[in-house]
């Protein structure tokens, strides 16, 4: 199948890579110059676990190329994919749709028969429907349908993901579009369910997954707090809940508050949208609420571990908002780093994957360690922001020798409390 996708970033990219292994023709566009030649020069341009080695592999083989030029990815495509950003506007914190809007009007003029377009962006309920509209002004006469096709690619696991999904949810309003969908992910059959459904309903579903995660992540730092107040564990207490089927076990673990590119902006549109549909929505708000005052929370506990210090440098390990990936788009990390920047902290950070990206970010307010042991060195507290799995074998009495003041406050509960006491160290972890 001969395939354009619209966007590369960390939807776009792994989508495009993956689909190009299952053997389809893709062309991955962006108005990005420098983006692209440095793909067409064989430069991956973000991190996922195994990405690059796929990436690689289809472009040598011919299957996956990139370019600039709307009419050269969408010129004879069966399938065009959307995967363009929908950052919260500044004010309402809606979703933008300007470059959806964009996107849809531009390729409207190159489609050239029967043509499916899937979008792939999270986008508030109807989009599908403007979609249609604006392709249909711009080419009375083009052959499509558009259906929404939500990724549920979980960045840092994105390669994976794509071919181990849990479920491809489809929203398509016609037989034809669900078959060309169905031929795209043949490779899939049997090994994963596939759910057609409205499109309306389609659009709905990813919102309604990544809200309900949020509050859960808001949920159980709640208990978190509670069980600091009255002495239970919260990770025995996360245990027990997660053993309940009709729980899990998954997004029970307390920590700086939820991030990404997906979360914030999503729980946001939601309640934009219940708002503009008169439905009162208190959970989601909650949540919202809860997430920024826990990231200033955190930031608190890293300030009173160096309290009557005199100019306190403080370590960070971590900035990008999860392991696996070097995003730092409303990375909690970085919201606890800004809130310490308010007050004048001196700051020196280790991440292994998001050093650029966070320079990107604060530039020369914060320096930058090349390892965990020059991070740490005199400083007056360590602060581990990111749950990377290289933190968890810190050497903890080389760390107690290179430190001036020997504080830990675990934001992600990552080091062995214990251990920690044992060489020294005054240890503030989660919900203990």
């Amino acid at each position: 199948m001969k395939v354009g996708i619209i966007g590369t970033g960390y939807v776009g990219l792994p989508t495009g890579v993956g689909l190009a292994e299952l053997g389809n023709e893709v062309v991955c566009i962006d108005r990005e110059p420098k983006k692209i030649d440095a793909l067409k020069a064989g430069k991956i341009t973000l991190y996922e676990d195994g990405l690059e080695e796929l990436f690689h592999k289809n472009v040598k083989a011919g299957r996956i190329k990139f370019t600039t030029s709307m009419k050269e990815g969408i010129e004879n495509a069966d399938l065009v994919i959307i995967a363009v950003g929908t950052p919260p506007h500044p004010v309402t914190k809606e979703a933008d749709m300007k470059y959806i809007h964009a996107a849809a009007t531009e390729l409207a003029e190159y489609l050239q028969g029967y043509t499916v377009i899937a979008t792939k962006s999270t986008v508030p309920v109807g989009t599908g429907d403007d979609i249609e509209a604006l392709i249909s002004k711009k080419n009375p006469f083009a052959d499509f349908d558009v259906v929404s096709l939500p990724e549920f690619l979980r960045e840092g696991f994105a390669v994976h993901d794509f071919f181990h999904p849990d479920r491809i949810v489809v929203g398509a309003n016609t037989e034809k579009a669900r078959n060309v969908i169905k031929e795209l992910y043949k490779p899939f059959e049997g090994k994963t369910q596939m759910l057609f459904v409205k499109r309306r309903s389609s659009e709905t579903i990813k919102y309604a997954s990544n809200a309900f995660l949020a509050i859960k992540i808001h949920y159980i730092n709640e208990m978190a707090n509670f069980c600091e107040k009255t002495g239970a564990d919260i990770t025995e207490v996360a245990k027990g809940m997660g053993l309940d089927s009709r729980i899990g076990n998954r997004f029970l673990n307390p920590g700086p508050g939820y991030g990404g590119s997906c979360f914030p902006k999503d729980t946001m549109a939601m309640s934009y949208m219940a708002r503009q549909n008169d439905v009162d929505m208190t959970l989601i708000n909650a949540a919202i609420a809860g997430n920024t005052k826990r990231k200033q929370q955190m930031a608190e506990r890293i300030l009173e571990a160096v309290k009557g210090i005199e100019n306190p440098k403080i370590a960070v390990l971590g900035l990008a908002f999860k392991d696996g990936t070097d995003d730092c788009r409303e990375s909690p990390a970085m919201e606890i780093v800004y809130n310490l920047l308010e007050h004048k902290a001196n700051i020196t950070a280790y991440d292994p994957k998001a050093m650029g990206t966070a320079c990107q970010l604060v530039g020369d307010k914060i320096s930058y360690a090349d390892d965990m042991y020059s991070c740490v060195k005199d400083a007056d507290v360590l602060a581990i922001l990111t749950e990377w799995n290289e933190f968890k074998s810190l050497d903890l009495n080389l760390a107690s020798t290179l430190m001036r003041h020997k504080n830990i406050v675990d934001c992600r509960n990552l080091i062995n409390a214990d251990e920690a006491k044992k060489s020294g160290f005054v240890y503030k972890g989660i919900g203990k």
